[in-house]
């Protein structure tokens, strides 16, 4: 076999496992350090409007800010910090939506192992800017860094399809859907107890240098990006040969949007309008969940904690055990079917619960979907494609996932000030209603014929 699976064809090779453990590690420490800075975002906000409250970038944002508050109804003053948040992390997807499919296409050109080490280090160099970032545009040329490189997720998951075939690719793509359930759950939790040690109590000088009550979380992550770095750079082997090197054009278009025009493979490009419109609605309930929760149930930041753990953990374990085990039996298409059918109820749950069971009955119900759904609609868009496009492929599929994470949430909370909590989730749960009938509309794979 050209792939690095065993020639039984369902069992990965010693060779692919230690590649899978290698790529599983470089996108949960990726996770890990990139979600670091989320539950910073309100002290951010109000450390730079006390102390660069004329900084141009920072005042622009919350003019954006308040023309959104303007048209979603009125909000607090909580709001429009938790929007700045929202619109700093925009910044990011927006990033990775534009250079995914750039990364994707240079690593079907030149290999995936020396543009995983370029894009590691240039994140690497981004969390050390935001180590002296004493100003906020120093900060957000921190986040535009981090987000350019961040698009080499696309690289990794292509790494993936490059050691896996068609019996064992769900499972290679359950390990990165382990891994971005245990960086998003660890991350902030690293974020929030790294908020505790700041660097200028002990020595103040250091603010001359731009070091921040901040930094202490960006040298985390910094070092977190350097240690990915060592590991890529000693255990990653080049997982795609020579011969199947294609010749894709680096060329990013000014209209990123033509990633939706069709693509001459056949399923890909129903898949990847599945996966867009899918995430698109969960994101937005990603980014509601905790408004819902504090407004209803007066849950304390440390509560939003608890419930985005379980969340996590529960994807994790259902990437880990179940799909890992049963993708291939049950079959991708029907089983991402399955998950549609369990994210919608839980939307209705979230949406009406008066009580914590069943908001933690719908969070279940949510968390058991997306485990399904996000690696197995990977896998399908890997298996519609040929080898030697698959990190333009995929490149692909995670940009028009980058895109989604922008505008779910924006649109989302909108809706959720202009017609109250529930509006979000009762429209979330109609709107899965469209990537449904466009997976149902899959063709067969050839391995099922």
């Amino acid at each position: 076999m050209s792939k690095m699976s065993s020639s039984e064809g369902s069992v990965l090779s010693p060779v692919a496992r230690k590649i899978l453990k290698t790529v599983f590690l470089t996108i949960f420490l990726d996770l890990v350090g990139f979600s670091i800075i989320f539950p910073l975002f309100p002290a951010l906000a109000r450390h730079y409007l006390t102390v660069n409250p004329d900084d141009p970038i920072l005042r622009g944002i919350f003019g954006v800010i308040d023309a959104m508050a303007t048209a979603g109804g009125s909000v607090s003053e909580a709001q429009r910090i938790v929007l700045f948040g929202g619109l700093l992390g925009a910044v990011y997807s927006l990033l990775q939506f534009l250079f995914a499919p750039v990364w994707g296409a240079l690593s079907d050109r030149i290999g995936r192992r020396p543009v995983l080490l370029v894009t590691i280090a240039g994140m690497a160099l981004s969390y050390g800017l935001w180590i002296v970032s004493g100003s906020f545009t120093l900060l957000v040329m921190a986040r535009v860094m981090g987000g350019v490189m961040g698009g080499n997720i696309s690289t990794a998951t292509a790494v993936v399809s490059d050691v896996t075939d068609s019996q064992t690719r769900s499972r290679g793509m359950a390990v990165i859907g382990i891994a971005f359930g245990l960086g998003f759950v660890l991350g902030p939790a690293i974020g929030g107890l790294s908020s505790l040690w700041n660097p200028l109590t002990m020595h103040p000088e250091l603010a001359t240098f731009g070091v921040n009550p901040f930094s202490g979380a960006a040298a985390i992550a910094c070092l977190l990006a350097v240690l990915n770095f060592i590991m890529v750079y000693r255990s990653l082997p080049e997982t795609l040969p020579l011969e199947k090197r294609g010749q894709s054009e680096v060329v990013r278009s000014s209209n990123p949007f033509k990633l939706f025009r069709p693509l001459p493979y056949r399923g890909v490009n129903l898949t990847n309008l599945g996966y867009f419109l899918f995430l698109t609605a969960f994101s937005g309930m990603e980014f509601t969940l905790t408004f819902l929760a504090a407004d209803r149930f007066a849950y304390t930041p440390r509560q939003n904690a608890v419930m985005f753990v379980f969340v996590g953990l529960l994807i994790a374990m259902v990437q880990g055990g179940f799909v890992r085990r049963k993708a291939r039996q049950i079959g991708e298409k029907k089983m991402v079917l399955m998950g549609l059918l369990a994210v919608i109820p839980g939307l209705l749950l979230i949406g009406y619960a008066q009580t914590q069971g069943l908001l933690y009955a719908g969070l279940a119900l949510l968390a058991f979907g997306s485990a399904t759904i996000i690696p197995c609609l990977t896998a399908l868009t890997t298996l519609y494609a040929p080898a030697d496009v698959q990190g333009q492929v995929i490149g692909a599929f995670r940009s028009l996932g980058a895109l989604a994470r922008m505008v779910g949430p924006l649109v989302a909370s909108l809706v959720y000030w202009r017609y109250g909590s529930l509006a979000p989730y009762l429209a979330g749960a109609i709107f899965l209603f469209l990537p449904m009938l466009l997976v149902a509309k899959l063709p067969v794979l050839a391995s099922e014929r």
